[in-house]
């Protein structure tokens, strides 16, 4: 059974740093892409961050530059390494597993798989 579960949110202030984990189980991540996302209250589902079989990554515009999506295939983890951070980059971060190993967009549609979120809040 596939499984993802997030570790690593919390309380920083804002221009502090986080790194979010994403620890996979019964799939080989090099046979998906995979990606984190966001939801904050009120608003919908956004992509933040992807990252293909082939290494290749995608960031949405409002990280891009501080934000860095990595995985280490044989600890089976997804990284989300956050800097800078801001108060609207509080909300729940999810990561996903897509079984289309190639996959390289922040498009929120057709991601196989979901972890239960963890908690980021940046107060100003």
């Amino acid at each position: 059974q596939v499984q993802v579960v997030e570790s690593g949110g919390g309380l920083v202030p804002a221009g502090g740093s986080l790194r979010l984990s994403c620890t996979a189980s019964g799939l080989t991540l090099s046979d998906y892409a995979m990606g984190w996302f966001r939801q904050a209250p009120g608003k919908e589902r956004e992509g933040v961050a992807t990252i293909n079989s082939n290494g290749d990554k995608n960031y949405a515009d409002s990280v891009k530059g501080r934000f860095t999506i990595s995985q280490d295939n044989a600890k089976m983890t997804l990284y989300l390494h956050m800097n800078s951070l801001k108060p609207e980059d509080t909300a729940m971060y999810y990561c996903a597993a897509r079984l289309s190993p190639d996959y390289c967009y922040t498009w929120i549609g057709g991601w196989n798989y979901w972890g239960q979120g963890t908690q980021v809040a940046v107060s100003s």
